[in-house]
This record gives structure tokens, sequence and C-alpha cells, in this order.
């Protein structure tokens, strides 16, 4: 009796780990951006497998009181959305999955990718 509870409780976890797993969607690839640090280094970031449907202020360059990020380039299986502003506020614009480098005049201080389960 005691193996056959244990076991129901080990497969019923396992199928719960199973089911959280599979509910966050995440774009597969690297999202990267350039931004320049207080020592006027120019500096590269790269999000690796980003998550999608939410918005992300980008670190180092997400708060309107900070210089933005520029050049965003989306190595993603996922478009997503860049916004000049924090919050996912202001100007827009859209980059395709797999696109090319954006110019280095394409500011960006967070993001959106698209949800791949959204209608």
């Amino acid at each position: 009796m005691k193996l056959r509870t244990t076991l129901g409780a080990g497969l019923g976890a396992l199928t719960l780990i199973l089911s959280m797993a599979g509910s966050a969607q995440a774009a597969q690839g690297d999202f990267t951006y350039k931004y320049v640090d207080g020592y006027g280094v120019e500096r590269q970031i790269a999000l690796h497998n980003p998550h999608s449907g939410k918005c992300v202020n980008l670190h180092v360059v997400g708060d309107d009181e900070e210089q933005p990020g520029y050049g965003p380039h989306n190595n993603t299986d996922t478009a997503v959305t860049v916004y000049v502003g924090a919050n996912c506020q202001g100007p827009e614009w859209r980059l395709k999955a797999h696109g090319q480098p954006a110019r280095d005049n394409l500011e960006v201080r967070s993001v959106r990718f698209d949800d791949p389960n959204a209608a």
C-alpha cells in the first residue's frame, strides 16, 4: 500500500512539474543590444531565450533616466517589438525573427517578444 501511495504522489509531482515547464514560453535564440557604459566604452548584452508575451525593461538601459541602448539584433525565432521608452512605452518598431542587426541609431529601452500562443 505504501508503494502505491508513494508511486502515485511521485507521478502527480512529475505531472505538475512538466505542466509548469510547458507554460513558460520563451523565444529561442539571442536578442542583443549595445550601450555605452559610464566609462564611455561600448558594451553588448545578450538575452538568451527571452520570455515571450510580457514587457522586459532591458538591463542597464531600461530606465528613462539612463542613456538608451541601441543597435538591437533579434536572432530569435520570434518577432519582437522594441520600444524607445521604458515599460514598453513610446515609439516602437518591429524586428522580425532571425533578422539583420538594426542600425545603431535605433534606440531601445524595453522589448516585448511575441507570444506564440496568442491568437
